[in-house]
């Protein structure tokens, strides 16, 4: 990791900058995929999966036979981890429900709003260096709990054709029974389009890698939703002599180990927390199974000392991390301070990774500088929220000449004739 000191305002956005996505580039590669699963369907994402992940799939659809099968592979050990943290997972986000609101904003003016399911969504968990089956409870607890009507679930298959274990469990444990083993853009694609195997939904969710990242944008220009713009994963820990280094080292490193493209950020408060810091993530570093992973992760990540602290919260501010740990003494006047994060993290006994997998809150966050304009997945993440009004005779009465007054000054007669007819009815009734 690079260290500076100091550094100026003109200089942060140089010095931080997130490894480049090269977003058109990716997306020339992306676009004959989403093309071929559109014209092609089942059959492009069985070519797909041979092509990528060197596998022959004669089912996309995981069978009843498989999932049962994943109850004996996986320990019971793993099985006790994964039920807490779903317990956890839906304590927090039911709380997140809000009640239907119904007000009389005036005599005879009846105003509504209620939360209204997604019919159906589309969970892509990755595959790849790592079996994702945390973020099956991330995204599938939320899901189940709005109420949405179909889940289905995208996860690629390993070189035998099979999804690991712990992911089939966990979705089964939800409730998700539609368990299609294709990954990448051409996931992406099918839930997009619809295939034979796969329905097209409404909203898709789940992180990725570049690829999968271009095809949710793409997605939305077809009138799909997504959850959030995500890049690769990210932290910023900020530190002081109240920090212990072996615990920060450790949450930099938890993050580095995510992907090489991985970021993470050291604002510490002086010369002498970076040093004992930066020497503890070379110690840990070399005991990593996946130390040439974080290796390379932090060659695109840097040490800030920042001896003011306001400056030091302007500067993350400015950042906007996904994931913001907050290890200084004065850690309750910094977290009110802070305006742009996915998951703010307080104190020396809150590692970043129990947000990952079993705290309650939720690790799909916005990356990339998104926080600044995105939030997090939540319950929310999966209704809409429609509003509803009644009006009485009375109600007409009483607020009908103020919409006249305000429709005919924007010369919409239509508008303002809507309202007049109906008052002249009532005045010739009464």
């Amino acid at each position: 990791m690079r260290v500076i000191t100091n550094p100026s305002k003109s200089e942060w956005k140089k010095e931080l900058a997130r490894p480049v996505q090269k977003m058109k580039e990716i997306q020339k590669i992306v676009k004959p995929i989403m093309r071929k699963v559109n014209r092609q369907g089942d059959k492009a994402l069985k070519k797909f999966a041979l092509e990528y992940d060197h596998v022959e799939i004669k089912e996309l659809l995981v069978s009843r036979e498989e999932v049962n099968e994943s109850y004996e592979q996986v320990d019971q050990k793993l099985k006790d981890a994964i039920l807490l943290a779903k317990d956890n997972i839906e304590k927090f986000h039911k709380a997140q429900a809000t009640p239907d609101l119904t007000m009389e904003v005036m005599e005879g003016v009846t105003c509504m709003r209620r939360s209204v399911p997604i019919q159906k969504v589309g969970l892509y968990i990755p595959g790849g260096t790592a079996p994702l089956f945390s973020t099956v409870l991330m995204l599938g607890v939320p899901a189940n709990l709005a109420g949405c009507e179909e889940i289905v679930l995208c996860t690629p298959p390993n070189k035998e054709g099979k999804i690991h274990p712990a992911i089939l469990y966990t979705a089964d444990l939800i409730g998700i029974d539609k368990i299609v083993k294709v990954g990448g853009a051409q996931a992406i694609a099918a839930m997009t389009y619809g295939t034979e195997s796969v329905p097209q939904v409404a909203k898709i969710f789940g992180p990725g890698n570049q690829y999968v990242t271009a095809a949710k944008q793409l997605a939305t220009k077809k009138g799909i939703a997504i959850d959030m713009p995500a890049g690769p994963s990210e932290v910023l820990v900020y530190a002081d002599e109240t920090a212990i280094p072996a615990f920060v080292a450790s949450d930099l490193l938890s993050q580095a180990e995510h992907g090489i493209d991985s970021q993470v950020i050291l604002v510490a408060s002086s010369s002498k927390v970076a040093e004992k810091t930066l020497k503890e993530v070379e110690n840990q570093l070399e005991k990593l199974p996946r130390k040439a992973i974080a290796k390379k992760a932090l060659e695109n990540s840097i040490a800030v000392v920042m001896g003011n602290q306001d400056k030091a919260i302007s500067l993350i501010n400015e950042y906007a991390p996904e994931h913001l740990i907050i290890n200084v003494e004065n850690d309750e006047e910094v977290v009110a301070q802070i305006i742009n994060a996915g998951s703010v993290f307080i104190g020396n006994f809150t590692p970043e990774s129990a947000g990952d997998y079993a705290s309650g809150t939720n690790h799909t966050l916005p990356t990339y500088g998104f926080a600044k304009n995105y939030s997090g997945v939540s319950l929310d993440s999966f209704v809409k929220k429609i509003t509803y009004q009644k009006i009485t005779k009375t109600g007409i009465q009483n607020l009908g000449p103020t919409i006249e007054v305000l429709a005919g000054n924007e010369m919409l007669d239509a508008h303002k004739n809507a309202v007049s007819i109906r008052l002249k009815y009532l005045e010739d009734n009464q």
